[in-house]
């Protein structure tokens, strides 16, 4: 039931994103952690079985998942999955037997047979397949390295996943950068994903999905010349109603420019959502988003299994097809590592979209609409945190061997090179990163207002971050998306900024222009004056002409940015304070397993299970309960205790959800469980120490802080409900079944008025549970 961005907040850590203090961050060191894979030396062209046989006397698959991911450069996520190497003479007796693998013995050993390995392997080109099976990697990297597209074309589909993340691992950034920047998979009838070309999803967020914020946001990057991939939004709400109502406010801005044949616009919900407001708004959506998994295990936790998304891929008959999102990490974060490292995680989930591509070219043929529709992937490098990677230099590796491997699975892929800013990555990183990734030309990247997303609180890539990209490399923009601008008057026929350069009131007028408004200049642009004020005030930045340079914010605004990145930092190590605490209500003090703060960002498995003395506490409280109540009501800091403490906040959210609980004939216990270090997991555990066995629907409502960075301190509801028998079953209850109410904060979605909403929702899942 959880979107895709806000599945992943839930499940590392809450909702939005977070800060980091420098001293905190190197205090991590002391924490424990898994020991690393430790080899003995190889001898001379010894292949990865050999070794096996000769150490261990035959195959063993938990050695040799762990000798693949030994060979990887050291990222976090591998050591607690434990598959990173220990050591530096680890990682090269990796690396040396898996250059002497040859392809087909990798071919038959998968990592993992599930549905989707099988739809993997058949598609795979059998024919293509025959040059390289006999090849060693070592030899399939030299390849790579040495011949020219053309002559490595051919030979891409028969590369299976599995093969094509061992490759990678092979090759140095300077390697993979030599490969990125020779194999190009652009977008049908369109420079997207082509040589020299570097496109922009305009990624217009709102924190409350106001669709004047969403809409001035695109008419801001468009006042910069960006923004030629997609009009991409993340909803705050998966309901069908507000979807549908941002669905056609994007609509709305291509047709009056007539660019709906140009570019597409896209809202990231569900894609059952997205099917849903298809059937009652026919036309209404453009390309279909879903973000997609390496496993049929972690998929389900999507809940997109195979043969929905089989369905799916079915329908996509037009020009735009179908959108992806995945990111390293994903998998093992949401408990489905399957015992093998992230990078081979990633490859398969680019094998499942290179299967749905095919489907919808298959789709396409079968309607003969003469079309090849859009198939593209984002790959949301660093979005997680620091349990995945925690430094600059882990983030440029990640995405120079995701830029490869997409490009080797033939699809065209973008990034979104991001940081929380509970990672070792500032502000001012990230420039850094950029310059080291953008020579491997991937297709796109994000593209908002500031490197700040308003709603979702990561650090990201900003409109003028495309201009200077765009000025140091010389990449180009789609060419029907630059006459466009052009022709809006923002760039001049030679490319250079105008005097309109830079200011969406200017779009705006044009924009009005072409609604046939004949008022004069000022009244137009005074309303959109007002408008931009109005934005402002929610909190979503709208950029308005640059500093000395095109590609510099002005002065003002960039102020404004390093603000709330400071604020973010310091929210995110904020603690409850004790006195706020023992004003609460009823409350029960309750903590997770976590030693402290830093071992609670580092370590998210930590904050999802609780404690002994809170497990105590939950056996006497279900003791004296003696099964009266149906809802537990749970209070967290997540990382952002601020959100929970401010004023006007907890106090009047908890009173009002009792109220309209109580009046809907629920029975919520009296005691508010107040937990430190707590994640959304940590819930889950509490409803089953309370509820496991007990008869009829029970549901636990979990307010918990969400990752700041927005510059709202806001909070989420993360509702479950379920019958006694599936809680408990430990680990039976997860994501897939709960509804979140995000964004709550009295500079954003008001607390009563959600208070209100949490409770609905929770009673139409319990009267749902209650027929299942």
């Amino acid at each position: 039931m959880l979107r895709r961005r806000t599945l992943l907040k839930a499940a590392f850590g809450a909702v939005a994103l977070s800060g980091v203090r420098s001293t905190s961050v190197q205090a991590a060191d002391q924490v424990a952690a898994p020991t690393g894979v430790s080899l003995a030396a190889s001898l001379p062209d010894e292949d990865i079985f050999a070794y096996l046989r000769r150490m261990t006397g035959g195959f063993d698959a938990a050695r040799y998942k762990q000798i693949l991911g030994a060979a990887n450069p050291f990222k976090e996520g591998d050591r607690i999955v434990g598959v990173a190497a220990g050591d530096d003479s680890s990682r090269v007796t990796a690396r040396a037997l898996l250059s002497a693998t040859h392809v087909e013995a990798i071919e038959a050993h998968p990592l993992l047979e599930d549905q989707l390995f099988r739809l993997l392997t058949l598609s795979v080109d059998a024919a293509a397949a025959a040059h390289t099976r006999q090849l060693t990697l070592g030899d399939l990297k030299e390849l790579l390295l040495r011949e020219s597209e053309a002559a490595i074309r051919p030979l891409l589909p028969g590369l299976s996943s599995d093969v094509i993340g061992c490759v990678v691992k092979l090759m140095s950034n300077e390697e993979l950068i030599a490969v990125g920047k020779k194999i190009f998979n652009p977008l049908p009838g369109s420079q997207i994903g082509a040589k020299g070309y570097l496109g922009a999803r305009i990624q217009p967020n709102s924190p409350t999905d106001n669709v004047s914020d969403i809409q001035w946001q695109v008419f801001d990057g468009w006042s910069y010349a960006v923004g030629d991939v997609v009009l991409g939004t993340n909803p705050v709400s998966s309901d069908p109603n507000s979807v549908a109502a941002i669905e056609r406010t994007l609509q709305d801005l291509l047709a009056t420019f007539d660019l709906t044949e140009v570019l597409p616009h896209c809202v990231l919900s569900h894609i059952d959502v997205q099917a849903a407001v298809e059937k009652v708004l026919p036309g209404g959506t453009g390309i279909w988003f879903q973000s997609i998994a390496g496993s049929d295990t972690a998929n389900t936790t999507f809940d997109i299994p195979l043969e929905k998304m089989l369905r799916y891929a079915d329908l996509r008959t037009g020009r735009y097809g179908l959108y992806f999102e995945t990111g390293q990490g994903a998998d093992f974060t949401n408990g489905h590592d399957h015992g093998y490292d992230m990078v081979l995680h990633e490859s398969r989930k680019y094998g499942f979209a290179r299967a749905l591509k095919q489907r919808v070219a298959a789709a396409q043929r079968r309607a003969g609409s003469g079309l090849e529709a859009w198939v593209h992937v984002n790959d949301v490098a660093g979005f997680i945190g620091p349990e995945v990677f925690r430094t600059r230099k882990q983030l440029v590796r990640c995405c120079l061997e995701d830029i490869v491997m997409g490009k080797l699975h033939g699809l065209c892929l973008g990034l979104d090179v991001c940081a929380t800013l509970h990672m070792d990555v500032s502000l001012d990183d990230l420039d850094w990163c950029l310059d080291q990734i953008m020579p491997a030309n991937p297709a796109y990247l994000m593209a908002l207002p500031t490197k700040i997303d308003p709603m979702l609180g990561y650090l990201t890539t900003g409109f003028q971050d495309h201009v200077r990209l765009r000025e140091k490399f010389g990449y180009r923009v789609n060419d029907r998306m630059w006459k466009f601008f052009q022709q809006l008057e923002v760039i001049d026929a030679a490319g250079r900024p105008t005097r309109h350069f830079g200011d969406p009131l200017w779009v705006y007028l044009k924009y009005r222009r072409r609604k046939g408004d004949r008022r004069n200049d000022a009244e137009i642009l005074r309303e959109g004056a007002e408008q931009v004020d109005a934005v402002r005030r929610r909190g979503v930045f709208v950029a308005q002409r640059h500093g000395d340079q095109p590609w510099e914010l002005n002065r003002e605004l960039r102020h404004d940015v390093y603000r709330i990145y400071e604020d973010a930092k310091e929210s995110l190590w904020a603690e409850l304070d004790p006195e706020f605490v023992a004003q609460v209500p009823n409350h029960v003090r309750s903590s997770t397993r976590s030693a402290n703060r830093t071992d609670y960002i580092l370590h998210p498995t930590s904050g999802e299970n609780l404690s002994d003395d809170s497990v105590t506490k939950l056996r006497e409280l279900r003791r004296r309960h003696e099964g009266k109540y149906d809802v537990q009501i749970v209070v967290s800091d997540g990382l952002n205790a601020l959100s929970i403490m401010d004023p006007g906040h907890l106090a009047p959210f908890l009173s009002r959800l009792r109220a309209v609980l109580e009046r809907n004939g629920l029975r919520p216990a009296p005691e508010h469980l107040v937990f430190t270090s707590g994640r959304v997991r940590a819930g889950y555990r509490v409803g089953e120490s309370l509820f496991g066995g007990l008869d009829g629907v029970r549901a636990i409502v979990h307010v918990i802080g969400e990752r700041p960075g927005t510059g709202h301190h806001t909070f989420s509801a993360y509702i479950t409900a379920a019958g006694g028998s599936a809680w408990s079953r430990r680990g039976k209850i997860d994501h897939d079944i709960t509804k979140v109410v995000s964004g709550i904060a009295t500079t954003a979605l008001a607390p009563l008025a959600t208070a209100a909403e949490t409770a609905r929702l929770l009673v139409q899942l319990m009267t749902e549970r209650k027929t299942d």
